[in-house]
């Protein structure tokens, strides 16, 4: 792990490889080790850089008032800091929606969306109903004592996980703070970014699990009509964590999108 410090936080991150520059955005209750596999895969050939977003991993915890465009701001700057853009950006499911804010608010930070599993923010994608569930669920989860605080999404999984990534998702969750989760899923519960959808012009590549129970493959799809020129790839066997659970077969989509849409590598790699 390395640190740079943003916008006056501590930010932390890991970095492989040499190359055109990836950077993944992690989920909620997570951080940058659910990019292990792709961080493994890609580095022979792409920069890839994962961070721990305000509040997990090893970077400072989150302010108070801290919201979604601070959070893209910070992203913004951490890519810049590290001189990686524009660059191909990643995001899963609430990573998704802060990097379409960062697409958004700092464009000239993007050369291209990889938008996986993800929402337009709960509000924007999902019936209201839905969100009110989730929003007590999380109300629930976080009224629990110290000692019972479970940081364990539902339906994360469209099967028995692989045993290596149920331990990898364990670990995080153990480590997630109650204030962070907070913060996170409460924006992402307001958040409604439908309308940016379609003023998208970087490439975009769309990746789903099949059987994704907290987005939907009509999530997708409507993704895929509001963006232009998205393009969209489903992978089998795989639910909402699909780098996770089908980690080839996610490699293998972002690694073809990459080299579909070249980019020059960082700037410290040409001096």
């Amino acid at each position: 792990m390395e640190v740079v410090r943003v916008n006056g936080l501590d930010v932390a991150y890991r970095r492989a490889g040499a190359g055109p520059p990836l950077v993944l955005v992690h989920g909620a209750a997570a951080d940058s080790r659910m990019w292990l596999p792709q961080l493994d895969a890609l580095a022979g050939e792409l920069t890839v850089v994962a961070w721990d977003e305000p509040g997990a991993g090893g970077s400072a915890d989150v302010p108070a008032g801290f919201g979604l465009a601070d959070y893209a701001s910070c992203l913004a700057a951490l890519i810049g800091a590290l001189e990686l853009g524009p660059a191909h950006v990643a995001g899963l499911s609430w990573g998704g929606t802060l990097v379409l804010e960062l697409f958004h608010r700092h464009p000239e930070r993007v050369a291209s969306l990889i938008l996986a599993d993800t929402y337009a923010g709960w509000k924007g994608s999902l019936p209201a109903a839905e969100v009110r569930d989730r929003v007590e669920g999380v109300r629930q989860m976080l009224a629990a004592p110290e000692d019972g605080f479970d940081a364990t999404l539902p339906r994360l999984w469209a099967g028995e996980p692989p045993p290596e990534a149920a331990l990898l998702l364990d670990a995080m969750h153990a480590d997630v703070r109650p204030a962070s989760m907070r913060t996170e899923l409460g924006l992402m519960a307001e958040a409604d970014l439908r309308d940016l959808l379609p003023r998208v012009t970087a490439p975009t590549l769309l990746i789903w699990g099949e059987h994704d129970a907290r987005s939907p493959l009509d999530v997708a799809r409507r993704f895929e009509r509001a963006i232009p020129h998205a393009e969209l790839v489903v992978i089998p066997g795989a639910g909402h964590v699909s780098n996770l659970e089908q980690p080839e077969l996610f490699n293998d989509a972002v690694r073809a999108f990459c080299r579909a849409h070249p980019l020059p590598p960082p700037a410290a790699q040409r001096r």
